[in-house]
């Protein structure tokens, strides 16, 4: 047997191990006994030597212990993956349909420092501790053995591993995995550069947040004075079609939906949702060309490129730029005499849509940058909601831990008083079925989403 060195931590310090945590950090430890090598294991003890889990080690980290069994665990080898990444396809296979999905998500697998997507015949690897980094190796020959992958690409180019004293890396491991992968989702074809795209290449834990939009995107007709009649036909039959205010049948087959705005857009993926539920009219916007390109992409794999446009621009100034507008439009038609109607308006825009979509990236990836995430999630849902048509839906959401779920309904609730709004909470979601949460392990809970019902104070 293995002598494994052992990890003491201090009376004093808070049992979050015991309540389901898996990391110690360097101040909860009181000693180390033995000699253990940087990434090997050790056995974690409390102030009266009594067993409470194995983790890896690594004293240049400031997580210095993560915990990875409650038993006792003499190496990670092949045969531990294997068994663990079973457990992993075992409950994906449950809860979703699709072929394409988290696979293994760190601490929530009991594998903490793993990342790993599945595309199809595909499999993304982002190793990100240098627990696991060392067994690499066992790693790739578990995946090979549970998944028979194709290939197997590495993503581990992030800076979190150089806190582990690790290197950026990335790269094929197994096999010849090809840069563009094609998956489905909520039976939508979806391209994904695992090469290129942002973390691996595609976010899976909106899955079930994106199929839940459904409902917005029809049921917009009769806004625009359009009505289901019943019409004559030349033999003396009916049929029921839409009819518009003038009389006229309307052969538009997607009359009845929503115009929607997706900001943030990355590959698109909300913009071929709102599309595939019905949706009339879609502005896929991203800061990113490469990201645009591969919305473009999807939504023509999908065929539904008569229904999007694509811009290119920075999310808060599109915002702000739309608002400006409407604001001058309006004060042209009250007949303002802020508003010289001589000349041409000076502020572009003035758009609005039934449905407003943000999805931005973190804007708080540490505690101290809290207080600038609200004021950018003020900003972009204060002037989102003020370009949603009356009755309409913000669909909104953040994906940084330390905006705290509450802060992040004060922030949108400070923004509706600001933009003069009442907002109709109608769902609540946070990440998917293949992200699950510990309970106890705050920084899962990362991912907050919430559509709101948009009404002005006119009624």
């Amino acid at each position: 047997m293995k002598r494994v060195a052992s990890v003491i931590l201090h009376k004093a310090r808070k049992k979050r191990l015991e309540q389901g945590h898996p990391w110690i950090y360097n101040n909860e430890i009181e000693r180390v006994e033995g000699d253990p090598q940087p990434g090997s294991l050790v056995r974690i003890m409390d102030h009266r030597q009594r067993f409470l889990a194995t983790g890896y080690y690594n004293p240049a980290s400031q997580i210095t212990v993560r915990a990875v069994s409650y038993l006792e665990l003499e190496e990670m080898d092949t045969a531990f993956f294997e068994r663990r990444f079973r457990e992993c396809l075992l409950h994906r296979n449950r809860f979703v349909a699709d072929d394409a999905y988290r696979l293994v998500y760190g601490e929530a697998d009991f594998l903490p420092g793993l990342i790993v997507d599945r595309f199809g015949e595909v499999l993304v690897v982002q190793i990100l501790t240098l627990g696991m980094d060392r067994c690499r190796d066992s790693i790739v020959e578990a995946l090979v053995s549970v998944m028979n992958p194709a290939g197997i690409y590495e993503r581990s180019d992030v800076p979190v591993r150089e806190m582990e004293g690790l290197e950026q890396v990335k790269g094929p491991i197994y096999g010849h995995p090809p840069r563009f992968v094609t998956v489905k989702e909520n039976g939508l074809l979806i391209s994904v550069d695992i090469e290129q795209g942002q973390k691996t290449g595609y976010f899976f834990d909106q899955r079930e947040n994106r199929a839940s939009t459904a409902p917005l995107m029809t049921g917009w007709g009769a806004k625009s004075g359009i009505e289901l009649q019943e019409i004559p036909n030349e033999d003396g039959s009916v049929r029921t079609a839409p009819v518009n205010r003038n009389g006229k049948e309307v052969t538009f087959p997607y009359w009845d939906g929503a115009t929607v705005l997706e900001c943030f857009s990355h590959t698109g993926s909300f913009t071929l949702h709102a599309c595939k539920y019905g949706a009339k009219k879609v502005t896929c916007l991203d800061i990113s060309e490469h990201a645009i390109e591969s919305a473009r992409q999807n939504v023509e794999l999908n065929g539904f490129e008569d229904r999007v446009e694509f811009v290119v621009a920075d999310a808060f100034e599109y915002l702000r730029s739309q608002v400006k507008g409407l604001n001058e439009r309006s004060l042209r038609a009250a007949g303002s005499v802020k508003a010289d109607t001589s000349v041409p308006m000076t502020a572009g825009g003035g758009r609005t849509w039934d449905v407003v979509i943000l999805d931005p990236p973190a804007f708080a990836k540490t505690r101290g940058a809290v207080k600038g995430a609200c004021r950018g999630y003020k900003d972009i849902n204060l002037h989102g909601m003020k370009l949603v048509n009356e009755g309409g839906y913000l669909v909104t959401a953040s994906c940084s831990y330390h905006m705290r779920p509450d802060l992040f309904l004060e922030t949108i609730q400070e923004a509706a008083a600001d933009a003069g709004k009442i907002l109709r909470l109608v769902e609540w979601r946070a990440a998917g079925k293949d992200h699950p949460q510990i309970l106890g392990v705050d920084e899962g809970h990362y991912l907050k989403f919430a559509i709101f019902e948009v009404r002005s104070k006119q009624f």
